[in-house]
């Protein structure tokens, strides 16, 4: 055994070559530092070494008489606070004698030690990293992850392990979505009512949000706050109704969707009001860019209000879009006194509006180039939505620089900042939130580090899997904890295991279909089999890669493992009442996996195909969603049968 030639780097260097040898990592492992040092590099490197140990469980005593291993030198400093086009590049070499990695600020050093802790392998005389030489710098300056705190409560220790979790993967920014219809979520000292009323009690004080932004900080990362406005706005209202456009009185909204109640346009007491806000939050948020939200409005209070119409025809305003421009227009000036950039969705987008605010594109290529053409900057977070259950691969594939930006100009697509993949939470709860982010998070985040031409998904999976295991052990996250927690939770005191072979072949469905069946709130309960499913499934993924390899043994195994759980996990489901309506799913498992043994039995040979053999209505009927879930034992199959029926291409 030996080490791997090319190990699992996610996201994948700019540029990188292995060399042979490798460089032990051992109980005399010894670091130096040089060149411009601050209080922020120590503790990153304290943190490297701890993490180090709790990935080789080996204890590194501080000895710097000891030859030094790793050597690192960083340039400058850098500035205070991490901001949009900060040098984050960095240099690591690593031989048999020595890794150095050299940095021009802070930044590289911290995004050479991530790669650092993800080049350590094991072998049979221990733990090590390659010999290698990187030269890597990111594609995007904006690799961010939005996290919505709102609609379920995301506690600080959450945040935190985000956090961490960004770091690993050399994300750079995370958006702080504060404030939406169901909850209003960070401590306001000029009006209180707002976390007072409008949050549950469940907010951040004005403490863990600086706690927060430091502990970003150290880690190389920016934090942009969002307050949705002046529709997404409930929450404000229900301690400060005369904000609104009708009187109320309001409510936290606990369903999900778009909601009526929508700031107040024409009145200068909302101005003053926002103004004092939005002070207070610029001086407890250094970075640079304040998020309005300023999506989904629908208007409808602005319609039904005579105020409000005799507003549009006293300024000569045609519609609530131009209503709209004249709230952003007002709005951004008060963002801009407080020594703010704007930033908003891609509905705030109005030739009228400075070309200093940025667009943050939720609806699509279309309109991230659209901006860009008309001068303004823009992030892509369309492809990008986590909680939508997509694959990782359709994620990967999808790129701020696609095929429709190349009617840009050079300079129009200089302007394509990056992305920003969301994390909403309508259906995620603390339980299952890592699970849902992580780690499909990390191939979004290679998107926009690395080259464009990086798009090999089969390689991408197989770094993906050990990223996974990474990210666990070394960056404090919960997601494959969680998973078996959950299925422990449903399987009760009866084994666990056939309950995992069942979760581990279904999927979520997707999209915004979730709802369709269900009423769910705030208050429903999200503990069912399709809260505990991973959002893409890698059994049905690989089952599918074996039949397409023709690895006959893989897919026999697998089949008859599928067919046989009926059997095992039939009693779990009949005795537990969450587990009940996924029988359905179990029974089509079992009848997908005979089919898919018979079709394999025909291809080779041992048996040919009963008569009047018709696997369709069986297949069709497995494809369709029972309890949310998708059965994803059913494109393998279907291959194989195409294979059997003599009809493959």
């Amino acid at each position: 055994m030996s080490l791997n030639a090319e190990p699992s780097l996610m996201p994948l260097p700019a540029k990188y070559t292995f060399g042979s040898g490798r460089l032990a990592i051992t109980e005399n492992f010894n670091l130096s530092l040089s060149g411009q040092i601050d209080p922020r590099l120590h503790d990153t490197i304290t943190r490297f070494i701890e993490r180090l140990s709790r990935q080789t469980g080996i204890t590194f005593p501080v000895n710097s008489r000891l030859p030094v291993t790793l050597a690192i030198n960083c340039n400058s400093i850098g500035k205070e606070w991490p901001a949009l086009g900060d040098d984050e590049s960095y240099t690591l070499i690593v031989d048999a004698q020595q890794a150095r990695l050299n940095a021009p600020t802070t930044l590289g050093v911290l995004h050479g030690l991530e790669t650092i802790l993800q080049l350590v392998q094991q072998d049979e005389r221990g733990f090590a990293i390659p010999a290698v030489n990187i030269d890597d710098r990111p594609r995007f300056p904006w690799r961010g992850l939005m996290l919505d705190v709102c609609r379920h409560w995301m506690p600080i220790d959450v945040v935190k392990r985000t956090l961490d979790g960004m770091a690993a993967v050399k994300l750079n920014v995370f958006h702080w979505h504060l404030s939406e219809d169901q909850g209003f979520r960070i401590e306001s000292k000029r009006f209180p009512k707002l976390h007072e009323r409008g949050s549950d009690g469940h907010y951040f004080t004005r403490a863990q949000v600086r706690e927060v932004i430091q502990y970003a900080r150290d880690r190389g990362i920016r934090v942009v706050p969002e307050f949705d406005m002046p529709g997404h706005a409930t929450s404000w209202l229900v301690g400060y109704p005369e904000l609104g456009t009708d009187p109320g009185p309001y409510q936290i909204e606990r369903h999900w969707g778009i909601f009526d109640p929508a700031m107040d346009p024409t009145k200068e007491s909302t101005y003053r009001f926002l103004d004092a806000f939005i002070g207070e939050m610029a001086a407890l948020f250094p970075d640079e860019y304040f998020h309005i939200g300023g999506d989904e409005l629908n208007g409808k209070q602005w319609s039904a209000s005579a105020h409000v119409q005799a507003f549009l025809k006293q300024h000569g305003l045609k519609d609530n879009q131009e209503l709209h421009r004249y709230f952003n227009t007002r709005l951004h000036a008060i963002v801009h006194k407080h020594g703010k950039r704007m930033e908003g969705w891609d509905e705030i987008l109005d030739p009228a509006l400075p070309k200093s605010i940025v667009i943050q594109s939720w609806r699509g290529q279309k309109s991230l180039n659209e901006a860009a053409r008309q001068g303004y900057s823009g992030l892509l977070s369309a492809g990008y939505y986590l909680d939508l259950m997509q694959s990782t691969e359709f994620h990967y594939l999808n790129d701020p620089l696609d095929e429709e930006s190349a009617a840009l100009t050079p300079e129009q697509r200089s302007r394509i900042l990056g992305g920003e993949m969301c994390m909403w939470t309508e259906f995620v709860t603390t339980m299952n939130v890592d699970q849902r982010i992580w780690p499909r998070a990390a191939a979004i985040a290679e998107r926009l580090w690395s080259p464009q031409s990086v798009r090999d998904v089969r390689s991408m999976y197989a770094r993906l899997a050990r990223i996974s295991r990474h990210l666990e052990t070394t960056a404090n996250l919960v997601h494959r904890q969680a998973y078996r927690m959950m299925l422990e939770r449903l399987a009760g005191a009866d084994p666990v295991e056939p309950v995992r072979v069942l979760a581990d072949i279904v999927e979520p469905v997707k999209l915004y279909t979730r709802g369709d069946t269900r009423d769910y709130t705030s208050w429903s309960a999200y503990n069912r089999m399709v809260d505990a499913a991973h959002p893409e499934s890698d059994a049905g993924r690989e089952f599918r890669y074996a039949v397409e390899a023709r690895d006959w043994t893989t897919v026999r195994n697998t089949l008859t493992t599928w067919r046989d759980n009926g059997a095992d996990v039939r009693r779990t489901l009949e005795s537990h009442a969450l587990l009940t309506e996924t029988i359905p799913v179990s029974e089509n498992l079992t009848k997908v996996a005979v089919i898919g043994l018979q079709a394999l039995d025909a291809i080779e040979g041992k048996q040919p195909l009963p008569a009047g053999w018709n696997a369709s209505e069986v297949l069709n009927t497995a494809k369709k969603p029972v309890a949310e879930l998708l059965l994803m034992a059913v494109p393998g199959v279907e291959a194989l049968v195409s294979q059997a029926s003599g009809t493959a291409k």
